[in-house]
């Protein structure tokens, strides 16, 4: 019989994380994530206590949150629950919706500025088109990062997570190692 071990989407046993001056990006490998849609005639429901979020916004509740992906569309985040069948645990409490398993095809990058929200807004200037003056926390938006898409959330004034395709980890990590790279530079 095989050894198989459990890799990151980085392909490494445990997550990379990363320090650029008062900048850290972590792989963020425990966070389940599930869409989950409304079907026809379905009530909108409260999963796990969230009021599900309207356009270009994210809400976080206890140890969960959800971002809105489109009409009637959200992805369920689970901190630390990865490993777990989070979409079932979903299903359960989302009678009615369509909720499919998403935690194997994302990867989440956290990226924290130790310095303030200046320091981030100069990172993410640098790669994505949005208008940062109106991205506070519990923004969201959906959105080009070199030549991938992705979802850029704020989570707090110095936080903010990037979530990508998992098959394009590799170069989304390296997109974001570039910028923090430069930026740092440019600060030194």
């Amino acid at each position: 019989m095989s050894n198989l071990r459990p890799i990151t989407a980085l392909g490494a046993a445990l997550p990379r994380l990363a320090s650029f001056g008062a900048l850290q990006i972590r792989e963020n490998a425990g966070l389940a994530l599930a869409s989950l849609a409304l079907r026809f005639g379905t009530v909108e429901p409260t999963p796990f206590g969230l009021t599900l979020p309207g356009p270009g916004h994210w809400v976080a509740g206890q140890g969960v949150a959800a971002l809105w992906t489109g009409p009637d569309q959200w992805m369920i985040e689970a901190e630390g629950r990865a490993e777990l069948d989070f979409a079932a645990e979903l299903k359960q409490v989302a009678p009615g919706c369509s909720v499919t398993e998403q935690t194997d095809g994302w990867v989440a990058f956290e990226i924290v500025s130790r310095a303030g929200s200046r320091l981030l807004e100069a990172l993410l200037s640098k790669l994505v088109n949005i208008d940062l003056a109106d991205f506070g926390p519990g923004c969201a938006t959906r959105t080009g990062l070199e030549h991938m898409s992705c979802f850029v959330i704020r989570r707090s004034e110095p936080q903010v997570a990037v979530l990508g395709a998992r098959s394009s980890a590799g170069s989304l990590w390296h997109a974001l190692e570039t910028a923090a790279r430069r930026l740092e530079e440019t600060m030194a």
